[in-house]
């Protein structure tokens, strides 16, 4: 299941890098348009805007500043305060990639739940393909992330345990 999950992100980061990208405030935030993958890398390695994450927790329905979402970033609601007082020093690589990921699986549930505020609810809710964890918490470990795209890549293919 972990390949087919990987064939499949790789192949949505073609398509959904316009939605990711979208969600961290498109070529306006980001200062760049993206039109490959490699394109995200180089992006990443620089850092991020700190504007970019702004972008992305203001375009949130459901999901509040809670610590959950602060795990899935990586960033303390302090940090993230603190950052705004510095809005031109880009975020760390680290910072970058976690926005990244939970951008991606953000554009990834609304793609197979139909909606953002769909797939937020789904992020905040137990998951019994997650042995009851909801998947925002998951979020704050690589093996977590892949466990959340496994779980979205089951869900997309009807195949729910």
């Amino acid at each position: 299941m972990a390949a087919v999950a990987d064939k499949t992100f790789a192949e949505a980061s073609d398509g959904g890098l316009q939605k990711v990208a979208a969600l961290l405030g498109g070529s306006r935030v980001l200062s760049h348009r993206l039109t490959s993958a490699l394109d995200a890398h180089e992006l990443l390695l620089n850092g991020l805007p700190a504007s970019a994450l702004d972008h992305l927790v203001g375009q949130l329905v459901f999901i509040g500043k809670t610590e959950s979402l602060e795990k899935a970033v990586g960033m303390s609601l302090r940090t993230w305060q603190r950052r705004k007082d510095a809005p031109s020093k880009p975020l760390s690589q680290e910072q970058s990639g976690r926005a990244w990921k939970f951008a991606e699986i953000l554009a990834k549930a609304t793609d197979v739940l139909g909606t953002q505020a769909e797939a937020e609810q789904w992020l905040e809710r137990p998951a019994i393909g997650l042995d009851q964890r909801r998947p925002i918490d998951l979020l704050g470990t690589p093996a977590g992330v892949e466990l959340v795209e496994d779980h979205l890549e089951r869900l997309e293919y009807g195949v729910y345990a």
